[in-house]
């Protein structure tokens, strides 16, 4: 299958002909299967988040470099400006969006956040079959149909469009896909960002699968800028650090997205929910009795459409035995609350490669994502990042051509 077609026609891979990166995210023509200069991305799932990912890229391409911008890191992370990444294929099984250009492909139905910047609707990045296993479901349905065709060649186009990074949008509960796609990464030799709740980067199997690949991947589930869990989170670790008992909590959260209306499917929410509590509990410096704690995802609201509303409760003993409660009720557009988040892990994705660390990301997964293999409070985890961004910064390294991935050592603990 020649990467550069679909069931609608043709894609040309490059914007400008001469291998120069286009700065809204477009494809450009990579000259070698491991280059230094730019950030490569393909996606899987072409929803909101996708949506926001892209948007957010075209939005600060001409950011300066010492500006703080909401939602990064920092516009130059590592020696890589917002700019250098450019978005070289895409995968999903909606018939609304297979066949299409992402650019166009991130306003078809059911998306509907919000258009917070004006973007290319033509970025010449194909949105291909990819592969369903059990990402559609049993309400999903309602409102997906199926492209027809076969599922595409994963990894051929991955290694064509020279892909560095691999970032996955599969709807919650997706267990088999996503197992499916990290055998195709792997083959492919790409890094990976895993931004929902099925546990690869913290599960030592998958760790070793990438060590031995020479690959690094950054997961599992990712934790927004200012979301319900890494609020949640601070109040736990607050209540702790001040003496205070943490007795019972709980976190309900409405939304109108397609992810709500997918985790109305209860059987889809195991691991969804083990991820948000352990996030939250693990921070609160005491163990707690399940039935003290709920944390998760409440019910589907259409009218919300993007927008989440979190409602969470902190119930406690402080001085003297003392009730010591607190709430809070959280507003967010729930997907760009995640973009920048992607947009700093493909980069110091990048920088592993560059450097020839593989495995898990320790310092990035801990400050990125919900469900690390190590937690800790997000204060040392944002040092730790910071240290993994000085240590590796710069595009010195040379990473060799060819579709083989180069040989990497293991990756340390920043």
């Amino acid at each position: 299958m020649d990467p550069s077609e679909n069931i609608e026609g043709n894609f040309d891979l490059s914007t400008n002909g001469n291998g120069v990166a286009a700065t809204d995210g477009a494809a450009t023509n990579g000259k070698a299967r491991y280059q230094r200069d730019k950030v490569r991305v393909a996606i899987i799932g072409v929803g909101n988040c996708a949506n926001s990912f892209v948007q957010g890229v075209h939005h600060y391409r001409d950011a300066d470099p010492k500006a703080r911008v909401p939602g990064l890191m920092h516009v130059d992370l590592g020696g890589y400006h917002v700019s250098d990444i450019e978005f070289t294929c895409a995968f999903d099984v909606n018939r609304t969006k297979v066949g299409k250009d992402l650019g166009e492909a991130i306003w078809a139905d059911p998306n509907n956040t919000i258009k917070f910047t004006k973007s290319p609707k033509k970025l010449g990045v194909p949105v291909y079959r990819g592969m369903t296993h059990d990402g559609i479901g049993k309400y999903a349905a309602e409102k997906i149909t199926k492209a027809g065709g076969e599922t595409a060649d994963i990894v051929s186009i991955l290694k064509e469009t020279h892909t560095d990074v691999v970032v996955s949008y599969l709807p919650v509960g997706s267990e088999q896909a996503t197992k499916w796609y990290v055998e195709q990464i792997l083959e492919a030799g790409c890094g990976f960002v895993n931004c929902i709740p099925v546990f690869i980067a913290r599960e030592d199997y998958w760790n070793k699968r990438f060590k031995k690949a020479g690959l690094p991947v950054i997961g599992d589930d990712i934790k927004s800028q200012v979301g319900a869990t890494i609020t949640h989170r601070v109040l736990a670790r607050l209540f702790h650090e001040r003496g205070v008992k943490l007795l019972r909590t709980s976190q309900l959260n409405v939304g109108g997205n397609m992810d709500f209306f997918n985790m109305l499917e209860r059987e889809r929410l195991e691991s969804k929910k083990i991820s948000k509590t352990n996030a939250v509990t693990s921070v609160a410096g005491l163990e707690m009795e399940a039935d003290n704690v709920h944390v998760g995802p409440s019910d589907y609201v259409p009218w919300l459409t993007d927008r989440k509303w979190a409602h969470i409760r902190l119930e406690g003993e402080a001085f003297g035995g003392v009730p010591l409660n607190a709430e809070l009720k959280l507003e967010v557009w729930d997907s760009p609350n995640s973009a920048g988040i992607v947009i700093d892990a493909v980069r110091c994705l990048k920088l592993a490669l560059n450097h020839g660390v593989s495995g898990q990301l320790d310092g990035p997964s801990s400050y990125l994502m919900k469900s690390p293999m190590s937690q800790r409070p997000d204060d040392e985890a944002r040092d730790a990042t910071e240290k993994f961004i000085g240590r590796y910064k710069g595009k010195a390294v040379t990473a060799p051509k060819g579709r083989k991935a180069p040989a990497r050592k293991a990756a340390v603990k920043a």
